[in-house]
């Protein structure tokens, strides 16, 4: 293949003989693709997609078929990729980049592939006439692929640019004009039930809406399955109702904007957005899942996710897009303060603990800017990204510049500006934390046994309990911790896990003093 290929490229881009442009030499690739490498199956398709970019003879009512079948082909090793890239634990940053980079270069590499195919204006060839018999396919093919684009973009808390909102309003303005924007269509090949290039453009909107940054990558791939499941439900339309949320103009390089802030001027591209019967549906399977009822077998999720894992998405897609989105619950003031930032459970019990009361050049400390804060947290702004370890969830122990105090805190909004930049929320868990060495009552009669470094917070919980952040898989709720301060001993009493991360959770303890 690659002997072929290197032949076509000493062409200087004028292939007409292309291998890919003969029906029969297509089904060939295609049937050679390995099914057991994906790795190397996504390879080999690339290298096909390049070719076809490259060939700039390549025949025009040819192209859609070459495209779309190596599309089908490489769906089932993205899948699996993506497998591997969401489930895995504790990836390496290399390996973590590498999946990252196949799964959305390929993807960009499809969306530009399928804008290749799009018909011109008024075209009248017979290639242009056959191009409109799979204009519905088409427009749904590529919207679909640059809402992956985004959907990746978004795993590594990255912004869709306007350009990629320009392509597709001019996407779906296109199947609007050819009459085929709610044509129902299968995706891909094998692919289960239909959709449209509307269906798969309300999705994205929908998703832009639900504020997805502050979720974990497999949270943010469940919520676009959810709304997916959902997406017939939501209003679309270019007429503005009272109750809509959001709006966008299919002409501008604009993302959808809250009705907060009413459209410049009226235009036939502008198309308006709300919840709709989306949101009973959303709500009405959050119940179910609070009373322990199990995921209904017609909303594919991709595979089977226990409740502690499917409810804190859920609830974020029902006050997200709710007919009444949240608010900000606290005044926010513009700051320009640097903080000293201790990242991860072990760094806040060393800050609590006093051992950062001189920072050491080279330590583990990081410096940020904060530049807002309000009653619920701070927002900062780093110019430099500080390592791996930054992601929605980590722990921080900060302290602001000046001052002697550290105050326990959470990531919980990241947005990155292109490569070096990103803005960071951060919420405050506790003004105060107690570090204690905690042992299962079984072990806490001897000595030698190690303590579990562990984090106590009084404040903000429920009287009687306690919060306690404990290293990742410590929460058990049949055992009992214990742990001795000032010439007393104390007893936690498990009560329930409330957040989890990969490396510390956070769980609610009965207090009680051991006589």
């Amino acid at each position: 293949m690659f002997e072929k290929l290197r032949g076509l490229s000493r062409l200087g881009g004028k292939t007409p003989d292309h291998p890919l442009a003969d029906a029969r030499e297509l089904r060939r690739v295609i049937d050679e693709i390995p099914a057991d490498n994906a790795s190397r199956a996504l390879d080999e398709i690339v290298v096909w997609l390049e070719s076809l970019r490259a060939a700039a003879d390549f025949p025009q009512d040819r192209l859609y078929e070459a495209v779309s079948r190596l599309d089908d082909a490489a769906q089932p090793s993205l899948r699996r990729l993506a497998r591997d890239y969401l489930h895995s634990p504790r990836l390496s940053g290399a390996e973590e980049k590498r999946l990252w980079s196949i799964n959305h270069g390929l993807w960009t590499l499809l969306a530009a592939s399928y804008e290749r195919c799009l018909p011109a204006p008024g075209q009248k060839t017979r290639a242009g006439e056959q191009l409109k018999q799979v204009l519905p396919a088409l427009s749904a093919r590529l919207i679909a692929a640059l809402g992956s684009v985004s959907k990746w973009e978004q795993f590594h808390y990255g912004s869709s640019g306007g350009t990629l909102w320009q392509r597709l309003g001019a996407a779906m303005r296109l199947a609007e004009e050819g009459g085929v924007a709610s044509r129902a269509v299968r995706l891909h090949e094998n692919a289960s039930g239909l959709t449209s290039p509307q269906q798969e453009f309300v999705k994205i909107v929908a998703i832009q809406a639900a504020s997805l940054d502050s979720l974990l990558p497999l949270e943010i791939e469940l919520a676009e399955r959810l709304i997916a499941h959902f997406a017939s439900a939501f209003y679309f339309s270019p007429l503005a109702e009272h109750d809509c949320v959001y709006w966008v103009d299919l002409a501008r390089a604009e993302p959808p904007t809250r009705l907060a802030r009413m459209p410049s001027h009226a235009a036939a591209t502008l198309r308006f957005f709300k919840p709709g019967a989306a949101h009973a549906g959303i709500a009405g399977l959050l119940n179910d899942i609070e009373q322990g009822r199990d995921m209904p077998a017609a909303i594919n999720l991709g595979g089977q996710y226990p409740a502690r894992t499917l409810l804190p998405v859920l609830r974020h897609l029902a006050a997200y897009l709710a007919p009444v989105p949240p608010q900000r619950r606290h005044d926010r003031f513009s700051v320009k303060q640097r903080a000293l930032v201790a990242p991860g459970l072990a760094n806040a019990c060393k800050a609590f603990s006093g051992q950062f009361a001189t920072p050491v050049a080279g330590g583990p400390l990081e410096s940020w800017i904060v530049e807002n804060v309000s009653r619920g947290g701070f927002g900062a702004v780093l110019n430099e990204l500080p390592g791996e370890w930054l992601k929605v969830g980590a722990l921080l122990a900060m302290q602001p510049e000046g001052g002697a105090s550290w105050l326990l805190a959470i990531v919980r909004r990241y947005h990155r500006q292109g490569e070096s930049e990103a803005h960071i929320g951060i919420e405050t868990l506790a003004l105060h934390a107690e570090p204690v060495d905690v042992r299962t009552r079984a072990a806490s009669t001897y000595a030698a046994v190690p303590g579990i470094p562990a984090l106590l917070l009084r404040e903000g919980g429920i009287a009687g309990e306690v919060r306690v952040l404990l290293p990742f898989a410590s929460f058990d709720l049949r055992e009992t911790l214990q742990y001795a301060q000032e010439s007393k001993r104390f007893q936690l009493s498990p009560v329930a896990i409330v957040e989890q991360y990969a490396d510390y959770e956070l769980a609610r303890y009965r207090l009680s003093e051991i006589a």
